[in-house]
């Protein structure tokens, strides 16, 4: 990952040192910022490949400052927080960050996943898929849209992606670990929230019912998968 910028955000200085030190041996090079309005201006002047951002800070929280940077921008973010509630995570995910790891953390996982998002990103793009369409569900990554009973759902760019790995195979059962290596782009790191969360939100957003002609169905010990109802 040598020539790569990231932009770490925090108000912790210990946690910025020590994030620092461990990217910059995988050759990263690391611009700093302590509180979100410095985040903000660190993301213009340097244009880094993808931001860790801190949610609990001074001046501006990290979820304001990830609202601020998708009105102009795709970057990857990856979130801190130190909160164990589903409610952050939700909230960051709803926002267009693109991953999250709690606190405390193992910073080898956090350049793991840094490493992984930019691999993806790195990949050679594929034509756009067609849309998937069941009953009352369209899903169309070129145009980047969900449509559920007739309705369009604005949906955050890893919630479509993992919509449509589930659906793209109605009645496979997926692992967590083989939706986080799809999807994101990295092998089990210990925390498998991540695909919860999505779902989560996932079946939130499309109101899933009883009657419903189709369901995102919990696999115990397993995972998720896709199911048409016949």
């Amino acid at each position: 990952m040598t020539g790569k910028t990231v932009l770490l955000v925090d108000d912790e200085q210990a946690i910025r040192e020590l994030l620092a030190l461990y990217l910059n041996k995988e050759g990263f090079t690391v611009h700093e910022a302590a509180d979100g309005a410095e985040a903000l201006i660190k993301n213009q002047e340097y244009k880094p490949d993808i931001i860790i951002l801190d949610i609990m800070m001074p001046v501006l929280d990290g979820l304001e400052v990830c609202r601020q940077i998708r009105k102009f921008s795709n970057i990857p973010i990856i979130m801190l927080t130190s909160r164990a509630e589903d409610e952050d995570r939700i909230m960051g995910l709803e926002l267009g960050a693109d991953d999250y790891v709690t606190k405390p953390f193992n910073s080898r996982e956090v350049v793991a996943r840094v490493k992984a998002v930019l691999r993806r990103l790195a990949a050679p793009q594929q034509q756009p898929a067609p849309a998937l369409s069941y009953p009352h569900l369209t899903i169309d990554m070129a145009k980047h849209t969900v449509t559920a009973f007739d309705q369009e759902i604005p949906f955050a760019n890893k919630e479509i992606e993992l919509l449509w790995e589930l659906a793209a195979q109605p009645g496979r059962a997926f692992s967590r670990e083989q939706l986080l290596e799809s999807v994101w782009g990295y092998s089990y790191c210990g925390d498998t929230r991540t695909v919860d969360t999505h779902i989560k939100r996932i079946r939130k957003k499309l109101a899933i019912s009883a009657t419903s002609p189709w369901d995102i169905k919990t696999v115990w010990g397993i995972g998720y998968k896709f199911e048409v109802k016949k």
